[in-house]
């Protein structure tokens, strides 16, 4: 890293100490050498840029995947961020349901995330229960403005409908059988938002985008209701004592 201003401005910005003399200058030398690796230092100890753990998206256009084309260019951004994506129509969300829980049971996807609109939005609430039924519960689930009056049910760590009230857009019901959290909002004061547009508008393609980056990118939890899981390490070494005791009784 190179010093801004060069040598004499740094000598110049020490007048405050008096005439530098060569003492002066040589305690300032050292200071600066004292400092530099520290800037170093600390920039090389940042910490990395975050990666998707274990993450995938799946987005479900409206009906003749003409109107929803606005979760393509979603796809295509959370896409430069190293997150696995998947682009269907809303009528293939149950087999996409089974194969999102396929992919949970191996181990190589803890994240799930749903993504609607329109048509899509209203087949979310399904495919979150069917994939609760299937034991992989999804992390967070966004709708755009769903054509139909839905109601939620099942596990799912943060379910968002964004919708426009006084348009074709309806809240979302939670009833008794929903473990996690229901967030119904409003948008229709969104300039430019209409049921067409809702999914290629900036400001929400921002909010969803921002929504699934914090979960892709964070820690998996276990869901609302799942067993807890003891550590890999407690368990082997419950299992060792186990066997340790067994043996004991044997002899």
């Amino acid at each position: 890293m190179k010093p801004s201003g060069g040598y004499r401005e740094f000598v110049g910005g020490l007048s405050f100490l008096g005439r530098p003399s060569r003492r002066r200058l040589q305690a300032a030398a050292v200071a600066l050498l004292l400092l530099v690796p520290s800037i170093a230092a600390g920039t090389a100890n940042a910490a990395p840029a975050s990666r998707p753990s274990e993450a995938h998206v799946y987005l479900l256009r409206g009906v003749l995947n003409i109107f929803s084309l606005g979760l393509d260019q979603i796809a295509a951004k959370l896409e430069q961020q190293g997150i696995p994506v998947t682009v269907a129509n809303f009528v293939s969300w149950s087999s996409l349901a089974d194969q999102a829980a396929a992919e949970y049971r191996s181990g190589r996807v803890r994240t799930i995330i749903l993504v609607g609109h329109s048509s899509g939005a209203t087949a979310l609430p399904d495919m979150v229960a069917r994939l609760d039924q299937l034991g992989a519960p999804v992390t967070l689930a966004i709708g755009l403005d769903s054509v139909f009056r839905t109601s939620l049910h099942g596990r799912v760590g943060r379910y968002i409908n964004f919708y426009i009230a006084n348009g074709a857009g309806t809240p979302v019901e939670k009833t008794k059988q929903l473990q996690g959290t229901l967030e119904n909002v409003n948008v229709q004061t969104v300039p430019g938002v209409g049921h067409i547009s809702i999914d290629k508008n900036e400001i929400i393609q921002q909010k969803v985008i921002s929504a699934i980056t914090a979960a892709a990118f964070s820690r998996p939890k276990a869901a609302p209701g799942a067993p807890k899981q003891q550590p890999a390490a407690r368990a082997a070494r419950q299992r060792s004592s186990g066997t340790s005791a067994a043996a004991a009784v044997r002899n």
